[in-house]
């Protein structure tokens, strides 16, 4: 099978049952041994399918506890995984719990979290902040950046971050001046980027020179771009969207992650699939290109970041 060098395989959707997002559908009645077995069989089909790249975290439920027994039975040099540290997921399953994660910057949640998280090793290639922001002081923790590299050094994996909210893109700039003996820390950069909130794209010329390589999350906008919600506001923007997927004979999911593709060819753009009939229709993503055109029209309906994330912010786990 053919490796998909583009999409890699966000793990939320398979570790834990609700999630910020745009249900489609109503839920099934929640079966902890149904799910856990589904999640595998998600892991095993986008394998098959050629994915490579598989994005996790302690926040994601039992994802990377799956991840770890899924990875017992490979023995593939060219699976690549990253995970994080940074929250605790505390909604037990319960689908009706009030608070589903809690996150903490500490050494001490650090040093909690990397000793399950090193049980990916060898195939743990990025280790990364959760949702690095200002608010938490983390870029300036000294305890915290020192461990990290560290951890770096002894196991040779490269450190990175990732972000959340409207001021992303001053808080990469931030994290890219970070050094610890001398040396940058960050060398990878997990963001939020998709059609209607592109701010990253402000920073495409200094990621390259800096040679950071970016992960791009959330690139369906947690369902926006799919359902035809509320936003009233995104009638245009679906319509042209219908009007590509029927053009390529794809979902609109496939154009939402085609742009994120041709907008930044380096990155790994992440599917957030649960389940194999997604992740195929995904995965079409690699079967074409937009053109120039085509890709300016998307790029001009976007919105600022703040009014994204505020949107963002009314979302219900579900």
């Amino acid at each position: 099978m053919q490796q998909n060098g583009n999409l890699g395989l966000g793990t939320a959707a398979i570790g834990r049952p609700l999630y910020i997002n745009v249900r489609q559908e109503s839920p099934k009645a929640f079966s902890l041994p149904r799910f856990r077995e589904s999640g595998l069989q998600v892991l095993e089909d986008a394998y098959d399918q050629g994915i490579r790249f598989f994005d996790t975290a302690p926040g994601y439920g039992m994802a990377e506890e799956l991840l770890v027994e899924w990875l017992k039975k490979k023995n593939d040099p060219s699976i690549s995984v990253s995970t994080k540290w940074g929250y605790t997921y505390v909604a037990d399953f319960n689908p009706d719990a009030l608070t589903h994660e809690v996150k903490e910057h500490s050494v001490d949640k650090l040093k909690e979290q990397w000793e399950f998280s090193r049980m990916l090793l060898p195939y743990l290639k990025i280790y990364q902040i959760h949702s690095a922001t200002f608010e938490t002081g983390v870029l300036h923790n000294h305890g915290i950046l020192e461990l990290l590299h560290r951890l770096k050094k002894e196991h040779d994996i490269i450190i990175g971050l990732t972000t959340t909210g409207f001021n992303q893109v001053e808080v990469i700039k931030e994290a890219l001046m970070v050094e610890v003996e001398n040396e940058k820390l960050f060398q990878s950069l997990q963001c939020t980027f998709n059609i209607l909130d592109q701010s990253v794209l402000k920073l495409k010329d200094i990621l390259t020179e800096a040679n950071v390589e970016l992960i791009i999350k959330e690139a369906l906008a947690n369902g926006r771009l799919i359902v035809k919600n509320s936003h009233s506001r995104y009638q245009k923007l679906y319509k042209y969207l219908t009007t590509l997927a029927l053009k390529y004979n794809v979902g609109i999911d496939a154009i939402a992650l085609r742009y994120c593709i041709d907008c930044f060819p380096n990155a790994i753009v992440l599917s957030g699939a649960n389940n194999c009939t997604h992740l195929s229709a995904n995965l079409k993503a690699q079967q074409f290109s937009l053109n120039y055109a085509e890709l300016e029209q998307l790029s001009s309906m976007g919105i600022t970041s703040k009014k994204y994330w505020e949107e963002r912010t009314q979302l219900n786990w579900n």
